[in-house]
């Protein structure tokens, strides 16, 4: 899902052929890109995902249309995400250093230690 300018020609090719061999898959690569575009930019134009989700509702395939209707189910969270800037990347990280801690403390100690390793661990 890299941008199309930062393809190697291997890529480019490859894709290129594929959608030669099948006609179909053109459009669901345009869509991807323009899905892609839209996320990796955060563009979040009130617009522009409803006509994305509008333009795989008419001709998009069947797996498409399936994902453009979950879309616009969530849109209101989807457009949230495209407009805000926060994250939950620092929660999601200290998730992932308290897993790991329990992991290794698994079996070997009570439940008092491990909130000291918790609590004292960068």
């Amino acid at each position: 899902m890299r941008r199309p300018e930062r393809l190697t020609d291997v890529e480019r090719k490859g894709l290129d052929e594929l959608c030669e061999r099948n006609p179909a898959l053109a459009p669901t690569v345009e869509y991807a890109r323009r899905l892609a575009l839209m996320v990796r930019d955060r563009r979040g134009e009130h617009l522009a995902l409803d006509v994305w989700i509008a333009d795989v509702r008419l001709d998009g395939q069947r797996e498409l249309r399936t994902l453009a209707s979950g879309m616009r189910r969530d849109r209101a969270t989807i457009q949230a995400t495209l407009t805000t800037t926060y994250t939950s990347g620092a929660v999601e990280g200290n998730v992932t250093r308290i897993k790991l801690l329990k992991r290794q403390m698994y079996g070997r100690a009570n439940f008092g230690l491990l909130r000291s390793r918790i609590l004292l661990s960068p």
